[in-house]
C-alpha cells in the first residue's frame, strides 16, 4: 500500500493471523430470515479491531480529536450463513501499512466446525481532525503494528 491511497485493489495474498475474539451470535444479530444480517459482520469486525487496538495498548479516546485514524473504505463477503447460538471466531490482522493508511483483513468462521462465514477488509487513515485531512501515520503507530505483525518492512525510516 502506498502512500495513503486507500482505493487500491483489496489483496488476495494469504494472511498469518495473530489475533481473534469470540463472539455468540445473538437474537438482536438475526434478519427476518434467521442468519445474521448482513450488516452485522462489520460490527463484528469493528469489535475485533478495537479489541486488537486495545491489545496494542491503544485505549479508547475520550475526544474524536485524541483518536489516530478515520475508517476509509470497508468490505465484506459473505462465505456461510450463521444462526443463532453460533460462536464466531473474528480474526483481524494487518495486512499493509502505507504513508498515511494501512489495511486490516478479517476472517469469520465458525468455532465448532471450522466453517469460513464471512471474509472482510478495512483501510484506516491516519487524519487530521482540525485541518481535516490525512497525515502520515504517527512512527509509535508504524512501530507498533510492524512489531505485532512482524513485518520489519513496515519500521519508520531514520
Amino acid at each position: 500500500m502506498s502512500g495513503g491511497d486507500a482505493n487500491r485493489e483489496p489483496s488476495t495474498e494469504p494472511i498469518a493471523f495473530h489475533f481473534s475474539i469470540e463472539e455468540d451470535v445473538r437474537f438482536r444479530d438475526l434478519d427476518a430470515l434467521g442468519h445474521v444480517n448482513n450488516a452485522v459482520y462489520l460490527t463484528y469486525f469493528e469489535q475485533a479491531r478495537i479489541a486488537y487496538f486495545q491489545h496494542l495498548g491503544w485505549t479508547w479516546p475520550q475526544r474524536a480529536e485524541e483518536w489516530f485514524f478515520i475508517l476509509a473504505e470497508a468490505r465484506c463477503t459473505y462465505r456461510s450463513a450463521a444462526r443463532l447460538g453460533e460462536r464466531l471466531r473474528i480474526s483481524v490482522a494487518v495486512s499493509d501499512v502505507g504513508r498515511s493508511s494501512f489495511r486490516m483483513r478479517y476472517r469469520i468462521a465458525e468455532v465448532s466446525a471450522g466453517r469460513l462465514v464471512a471474509e472482510g477488509e478495512t483501510v484506516q487513515v491516519a487524519y487530521d481532525y482540525e485541518q481535516h485531512r490525512s497525515v502520515p501515520l504517527p512512527d509509535d503507530v508504524r512501530r507498533r503494528l510492524a512489531e505485532f505483525e512482524g513485518r520489519p518492512e513496515w519500521l519508520p525510516t531514520v
